[in-house]
């Protein structure tokens, strides 16, 4: 089994905000990873050495200054009624609506979806902000949001 039950995740709660609420069909596309298919998956495509952003180091691609070219700032519009994610997110990364997508927590803590779920409740996922990365299966790109209300976009290596 690769997923657990969103009931049984220990931040389901973010996907039952009563300011944020989600219908029951986008629920049922927010997948919990197990912990083992979430280290499998940060382990291959995040950092062998770094259980958490705050950890990554020389040799994480994420640590590397190069492989960020976009910033700004999402926090503004997460607290406003603007619905859509920041435009410097959507002008740089192009992915199909049905494109698998992971919301990397930790090394223990990662989160599937679709890149049109994810937009949809962006906000709901960024009740956790603390560095966590959003990549895409089969994509380069990447998003880090990080809990001063900044984020990055880039290309993982």
């Amino acid at each position: 089994m690769n997923y657990i039950p969103l009931d049984e995740f220990k931040y389901a709660w973010i996907f039952r905000h009563k300011s944020l609420p989600i219908d029951s069909k986008v629920l049922n596309k927010i997948k919990p990873m197990t912990e083992q298919r979430a280290m499998v998956l940060w382990d291959s495509f995040i950092s062998k050495s770094a259980d958490h952003p705050d950890f990554f180091k020389q040799g994480d691609w994420a640590f590397d200054k190069e492989s960020w070219h976009e910033s700004g700032k999402w926090e503004g519009i997460w607290d406003s009624d603007e619905t859509e994610l920041p435009s410097a997110i959507l002008e740089n990364i192009q992915w199909d609506p049905n494109t698998v997508v992971y919301y990397c927590i930790n090394r223990k803590l990662v989160i599937e979806t679709t890149w049109l779920n994810f937009k949809n409740c962006w906000k709901n996922f960024l009740f956790i902000d603390d560095g966590t990365l959003l990549i895409g299966k089969k994509r380069s790109e990447a998003i880090q949001f990080s809990a001063n209300g900044q984020f990055k976009v880039g290309k993982k290596a």
